[in-house]
């Protein structure tokens, strides 16, 4: 390994640490261990978009029953929560590792995915936007408060990030931007603000398309006009400077109570999903009320550190072809 690739580890470590240890102290979170594979057919595994095969093996101590490696922990969390028996505004951070063997390779896309995943324990009556809102500044705090510390350790990595993240519902931003597509309007308003949150993903737009699309069994995005709110999940996208372009470092949420699973299970044509483990648990009222989500460790490690390629801070797979143009453009892969 080449003393760059060395020093880069040393920053890559740096990034992790400041960051991790920031985001625990200010939404309380207490660091637990997590799976790297699940029981399949219990509707644990996080379905992403519903359409993303995972990585899936027989297991021979089982009578070779299926398991998968996971996508990621967003179910996985909350069962994790009611068995720690954990109090309101006491919550949970695992370092989770996955695979997504669907992936289009990008600069900012591989196979392997590594994220802090969290959740946290909330009572019925924060299920509102407000609270969503008030976590989102929590977490942005953190990440601003490491880049200010990447920057003093790593001068020639300078903070761009706004003291402030903006708030902006994926209707708002279709009527914002009409005739663009939903990256391009992601692009316009990360570009605009630096730092946004993007609320309300995952349901219908008044122009009849989805800004992006989520499973239903997680996150609450469902729309309720007469609670003022549209979806209680959302995405933190902050401009990058180097690719020039809106890049999302966290997917988050207020998590589906009984009535948000059934109404989003039907609205994604997927009722029968009612009756797996983790679907039972909830709607048999044995989980508890939360919050969290996903933020990605080598997006955050990119952003901090002003590189090109996803490549830089992780270790995956990539095709020659890539791996070829890369060298070419002086970018040494990890």
């Amino acid at each position: 390994m080449s003393r760059a690739l060395l020093l880069r580890e040393q920053a890559i470590s740096f990034v992790k640490d400041e960051f991790a240890k920031g985001l625990q102290q200010n939404l309380n979170l207490i660091p637990v261990s997590g799976p790297l594979v699940v029981l399949d057919g219990t509707g644990i595994n996080d379905d992403l978009n519903s359409i993303e095969r995972p990585v899936k093996f027989p297991i021979k101590s089982l009578a070779d029953q299926q398991a998968v490696v996971v996508h990621s922990l967003a179910k996985w969390k909350r069962i994790r929560l009611k068995e720690l028996e954990l109090e309101v505004d006491e919550g949970i951070i695992t370092d989770m590792k996955a695979l997504r063997p669907d992936e289009d390779y990008s600069p900012i896309h591989s196979i392997y995915v590594d994220q802090w995943d969290w959740e946290k324990v909330i009572k019925a009556e924060d299920r509102k936007l407000s609270y969503l809102k008030e976590t989102v500044v929590s977490i942005y705090e953190a990440i601003r408060e490491t880049e200010l510390k990447v920057e003093q350790k790593y001068p020639s990595s300078k903070a761009v990030l706004p003291q402030e993240i903006t708030f902006i519902s994926s209707e708002e931003l279709l009527q914002k931007f009409p005739t663009y597509t939903a990256k391009e309007r992601e692009n316009a308003i990360a570009k605009e603000y630096g730092a946004v949150f993007i609320y309300g993903i995952g349901g219908l737009l008044t122009n009849g398309e989805l800004h992006d699309s989520r499973a239903a069994d997680y996150d609450d995005w469902s729309t309720d006009n007469d609670a003022g709110y549209q979806g209680l999940n959302g995405d933190i996208l902050v401009w990058n400077p180097v690719l020039e372009q809106a890049f999302e470092l966290s997917s988050m949420g207020i998590r589906v109570d009984k009535a948000a699973l059934l109404k989003q299970l039907e609205l994604r044509d997927s009722l029968e999903r009612k009756d797996l483990l983790f679907h039972s648990l909830l709607l048999d009222g044995k989980l508890t009320e939360s919050i969290g989500g996903g933020i990605g460790q080598s997006r955050l490690c990119m952003f901090m550190l002003k590189l090109k390629h996803i490549g830089e801070v992780q270790a995956s797979i990539w095709d020659e072809d890539t791996k070829e143009k890369l060298k070419q453009e002086g970018i040494e892969l990890l």
